[in-house]
């Protein structure tokens, strides 16, 4: 079923940063996407936050009834650029972060981020919301979370022709790393924690 983006290009699930093929980073051969979505079931169900994966809104153009009782998409476009992966609430506070992959060893790649979402890492930072990206060095097997804050800092100098690129040292510097677990597999809520006193001692 060809699924388009706004812009009429189809969608290529391939080459999703945020769907890649499936790691064994959790032990589990899950994919990061899976592992987040397994990890906030445990957090809810913990009572410890409220986070989801956003869904995306989707307009089905072409639909085939083959059966009566049965119904079969045949073309859909996406409605809207999607903003970020996932948000919820964290001890009062409001999460919005997307997850993405490289294979780069030295830095992370900006063309992973899309403009519109950077302009929503934007807008919710101005709400003094809690942002920051889930980022995973595939090859390394290392994981991070990244403030959006930052992110926009690189973001920015990209733009006025700086790198077009974080480097790893930066990421080890002002990120957070996380090491797997079993539950939940990736227990980011403790760099969530320190990203929360980090900003606090920012704003003091």
């Amino acid at each position: 079923m060809p699924i388009h983006y706004p812009n009429g290009k189809p969608y290529q699930g391939g080459v999703q940063t945020t769907r890649p093929a499936a790691t064994t980073y959790g032990g589990r051969g899950m994919t990061l996407e899976e592992e987040l979505n397994d990890s906030n079931a445990y957090y809810l169900q913990a009572g410890l936050a409220v986070v989801h994966k956003k869904p995306t809104p989707i307009q089905i153009v072409k639909v085939d009834y083959p059966q009566r009782s049965q119904a079969v998409i045949r073309e859909a476009y996406f409605k809207t650029p999607s903003t970020t992966d996932y948000n919820g609430v964290y001890k009062g506070y409001y999460l919005d972060f997307d997850a993405k992959e490289t294979k780069n060893k030295q830095s992370f790649p900006l063309k992973n981020f899309h403009p519109h979402q950077v302009a929503h890492f934007k807008a919710c930072l101005a709400q003094d919301g809690i942002c920051f990206a889930l980022i995973r060095f595939v090859t390394l097997k290392r994981l991070f979370v990244y403030p959006a804050s930052a992110l926009l800092e690189y973001w920015r100098a990209a733009q006025d022709d700086g790198r077009k690129s974080i480097p790893l040292m930066e990421i080890e510097a002002n990120g957070f790393e996380i090491h797997p677990a079993l539950q939940p597999l990736i227990p980011y809520l403790g760099a969530v924690d320190q990203l929360i006193e980090k900003r606090s001692h920012q704003h003091g």
